[in-house]
This record gives structure tokens, C-alpha cells and sequence, in this order.
């Protein structure tokens, strides 16, 4: 069968000394230098913790002051939508029309790529004309399918499908 050889060893001694050997040995620190030496890695272990401290404080405000934000933001909305029922149905009949239109527009996006997908790679001309003929209306799109979604008495479930 086959030898077994003994694993190396995970660490190894490198001899990093100069090339003289110093007979003076090392000093070994008294009391007072290590307690010093103690005492300052406390002082740096609290500072440390006192910034942590200090930005899981930043952060939980922020937080907060963002939830609060969009509970207001949720409930200006609701209180729309109970001014305005019948609009807020029109928009989610609007954002289901606009959405079977952007999932052609999709396809024809995606036809369009994999048709010329070489020639978007190697020329820069064909990759901007792409870009100027897609992208913008492509962004437009859904920013007013995210607004007539979100007026709508469905929410975001609208966007969500598009």
C-alpha cells in the first residue's frame, strides 16, 4: 500500500536573531511597568468601548428617526387613498396595464440584447445607441409604476410583479 509519511507541522521556529549573539539578557519588566502597561490597555479597552457605545447610539437614531419617517410617510398615504378610493383603484388599473406593457417592452429589451449581444461587447457605438434607446425609457417606466403601484389600494404588491 502506500507509506505513510507524518503530516508537517502546522509552525515552524524561523531564527530571526542577528547574526551576533547579544550575552546581555533580555530585562524583564518590573511591576510597575507592567501594571502601567495593564492600566493603559484598560484605558484604551474603555475608549474603545465608549465609541462603540457612542455609534450603536448614531445608529439606533437613525434608525428611529427613519422608521418614524415612513410610518408617516405609510399613513399620509392610507389617509390618501381614503380621500381618494375611486383614484387610488383607477391607479391600480393603470399600474396592471402599465405593467403587461413594460413586460414587453422586456422582451423586446431582451430580444434586442441577445440578438446583438457581440457587437454591445466590442463596440462602444452599439452599446451607447442600446443604452440611449432603452434606458431612459426603462427608468421612466418604473418610476411611474412605483408611484401609481404605491397610490393604488394594493401597496407595492403592483411593482412587485412588473
Amino acid at each position: 500500500m502506500h507509506d505513510r509519511q507524518p503530516p508537517s507541522p502546522l509552525f515552524t521556529q524561523v531564527d530571526i536573531s542577528a547574526g551576533t549573539v547579544s550575552s546581555a539578557p533580555l530585562a524583564e519588566p518590573t511591576s510597575n511597568e507592567q501594571v502601567r502597561l495593564l492600566r493603559d490597555l484598560v484605558a484604551a479597552q474603555d475608549r474603545q468601548n465608549e465609541l462603540l457605545e457612542e455609534l450603536v447610539t448614531q445608529v439606533t437614531t437613525a434608525a428611529n428617526q427613519f422608521g418614524a419617517a415612513q410610518r408617516q410617510r405609510n399613513q399620509e398615504l392610507a389617509q390618501w387613498k381614503e380621500a381618494n378610493p375611486e383614484l387610488a383603484r383607477e391607479c391600480r388599473s393603470a399600474a396592471e396595464s402599465l405593467c403587461r406593457v413594460q413586460t414587453e417592452f422586456l422582451n423586446l429589451l431582451v430580444s434586442e440584447v441577445n440578438a446583438n449581444a457581440e457587437a454591445l461587447a466590442d463596440g462602444e457605438f452599439m452599446l451607447t445607441e442600446f443604452v440611449d434607446r432603452f434606458g431612459p425609457r426603462l427608468a421612466h417606466l418604473n418610476g411611474v409604476l412605483q408611484v401609481l403601484a404605491q397610490l393604488s389600494n394594493a401597496g407595492g404588491q403592483t411593482a412587485e410583479r412588473g
